[in-house]
């Protein structure tokens, strides 16, 4: 059985990689994705790792 935090660490990365081939296919950096959405590029990069804010 998978417990909690293991279950949201799983997603995290799932959904890192799904936001970074989304990116790629559009052509886009991580730059580019990050000025659109406000953020820094760290933080993209932190999400396509699977990297959570604590």
């Amino acid at each position: 059985m998978i417990k909690s935090n293991e279950r949201s660490r799983f997603d995290m990365v799932e959904f890192g990689e799904q936001l970074r081939r989304a990116r790629e296919g559009k052509g886009m950096t991580q730059q580019s994705l990050a000025e659109q959405l406000y953020v820094t590029r760290q933080s993209v990069s932190r999400w396509e790792c699977g990297v959570s804010h604590s």
